[in-house]
């Protein structure tokens, strides 16, 4: 769909400094992008090649030039979410080249088909260490350093419409997006004293390089889209825009909460129909 031109728009994230992980592509790249639009500082991490990092940072670049952000520290920073020793070695980098953080967004995942029957233990490891794991370790990270500094801060969970419901054949990650909203309303309780807010977004079938296995297929797509009440499968720059109102102070009174960014599919269009009465 059209995006409306977003030149105009009010700087909400002047100045803040915001890590997005997972930002070589897709969602990340989109939330990177309209945080640097909206004035914040952004720290793009990746894993593997950094060439989608690059074209990110670029991106980025371009977004802040675009609004006058022209003075802004923007970093690309290499770790694998799935390993704590990298999540440490990436939150040191990030404070030595920043005088701090204000928000985080735990962005990085992937899913992959398997009947559970036959699936591998180690993929099933995987998943779990990077989608649900490394969101913790990097709160964690993030939480102490909020902590120690005051003054508050934020952390926006990527979950999924599979927080709620159910995905068969994707076993593990239907476990990390349904433990993610008791690790964002958890961490939002035990810190909100501090002026520390922990929100989360599900997105629903979104155009992004996770599900290229259908979005360029327009028998599958259409498939999809006839699941989805509004007809249509999202952006990624329609759900970053749900990240930014997260992380700014807009959402100020706002914590522990999932808003479902899906186009309706968590209200079980099946049930459009009176078929079950």
């Amino acid at each position: 769909m059209p995006q409306p031109d977003r030149s105009a728009r009010y700087p909400r994230l002047a100045g803040r400094y915001a890590l997005v992980t997972g930002a070589s592509q897709g969602i990340g790249r989109a939330i990177a992008i309209r945080f640097a639009e909206e004035g914040a500082n952004v720290a793009i991490n990746f894993v593997g090649a950094s060439t989608g990092a690059d074209e990110t940072l670029a991106l980025v670049r371009a977004a802040s030039t675009r609004n006058g952000h022209d003075e802004r520290q923007h970093l690309v920073l290499h770790a694998d979410i799935g390993v704590e020793a990298d999540i440490v070695a990436m939150f040191e980098a990030l404070l030595k080249q920043w005088p701090r953080l204000d928000c985080l967004v735990n962005n990085a995942g992937f899913q992959r088909e398997s009947a559970t029957e036959s699936l591998d233990v180690e993929t099933y490891r995987r998943i779990i260490e990077v989608n649900l794991n490394g969101a913790v370790l990097c709160a964690q990270q993030a939480l102490a350093h909020f902590v120690k500094r005051g003054g508050g801060g934020t952390i926006v969970n990527c979950s999924s419409v599979h927080q709620i419901i159910p995905k068969p054949g994707y076993l593990a990650y239907s476990i990390s997006k349904g433990a993610m909203s008791n690790l964002t309303r958890t961490l939002a309780l035990e810190f909100a004293d501090r002026g520390i807010r922990v929100n989360a977004v599900g997105p629903g079938a979104i155009d992004t390089p996770i599900n290229a296995a259908w979005t360029g297929d327009p028998t599958k797509r259409a498939v999809v889209e006839s699941h989805i009440p509004l007809g249509r499968v999202g952006t990624a720059e329609e759900i970053a825009g749900v990240f930014a109102f997260l992380a700014s102070d807009e959402a100020s009174y706002i914590t522990g909460q999932t808003i479902f960014a899906c186009g309706g599919l968590t209200l079980f269009g099946e049930f459009r129909e009176n078929w079950a009465s």
